[in-house]
């Protein structure tokens, strides 16, 4: 089974980026299960809304998933409870969160299953992102799925390699998000599971992981605060990546980044 994941989409030129290319990716990759991480993908790069997430869905996505943003846009109150294809962080504290932490698919007869954690250190306080998802694998190898993917929304380069040696033999794949910034380590690990850091963001390429760069540097020259705004400008890039995954099994067989950008123009 073939697994495609596209990293953080930011602002509008993400969703430019989206619908332009992530058809194309599907006509010649032809994967089995599309994933989008959606949580930047308003105009102000903050949240999501139903209009965005539609045509996310309309582009191709299988399921979206979010982070640390997906309050930022109060309009997903009103619709995430009415969807099993927008995910946000399991490990959201308190009762009765709005909306799944998970969803579960069945592909082609394969029960699958797409997970959403959030990580803790330099983050917003969530619970235990290991305890919440051990609860949730032990239901769901009871109820035999056999593909697992984990969407790690995290800060720190450890936190998401401990995430992913942690379920290593137990998920497909733990793939990172939130850094914006694509890592060259995908590999898989000892057990069977498909590990990359950060699969990279998709949306504006000439500012700071989206950002436009005038403000991010004043803040670093004069450590005072100011307001970032999401680069409207120049040119986009999308990142991704493919995983290979025995769906007998679940453990993943190869994984491969993939970067569609000004450098690297899309070659079908």
């Amino acid at each position: 089974m073939q697994i495609l994941f596209v990293g953080d989409v930011v602002g509008e030129m993400g969703m430019e980026m989206v619908d332009q290319y992530l058809p194309l990716l599907k006509k010649d990759l032809k994967p089995q299960l599309t994933i989008v991480n959606g949580e930047n993908a308003t105009k102000v790069g903050r949240g999501i809304n139903e209009k965005l997430f539609k045509q996310i869905m309309k582009d191709g996505a299988d399921v979206v998933t979010l982070g640390n943003h997906a309050w930022n846009n109060a309009d997903i109150f009103d619709f995430i409870d009415d969807t099993k294809k927008l995910i946000r962080p399991l490990n959201y504290p308190g009762k009765d969160v709005p909306g799944n932490g998970y969803c579960e698919l069945n592909i082609n007869g394969v029960k699958a299953a797409v997970i959403n954690l959030q990580g803790r250190i330099f983050m917003e306080e969530t619970d235990d992102p290991f305890a919440k998802i051990d609860e949730l694998i032990m239901h769901l190898k009871a109820e035999k799925f056999t593909v697992i993917f984990v969407d790690m929304h995290a800060e720190t380069t450890s936190e998401k390699k401990a995430m992913a040696m942690y379920l290593d033999g137990r998920v497909s794949a733990v793939v990172g998000t939130h850094t914006h910034v694509q890592t060259n380590d995908a590999h898989i690990l000892k057990k069977g599971t498909a590990f990359l850091t950060d699969v990279g963001m998709t949306g504006p390429d000439d500012g700071v992981i989206g950002m436009q760069y005038e403000p991010v540097i004043n803040k670093f020259l004069t450590s005072r605060p100011n307001r970032f705004e999401v680069e409207t400008n120049g040119d986009g890039i999308l990142s991704a990546c493919l995983i290979d995954v025995d769906k007998k099994d679940g453990h993943a067989k190869k994984i491969r980044p993939i970067m569609i950008s000004q450098y690297q123009p899309y070659q079908s």
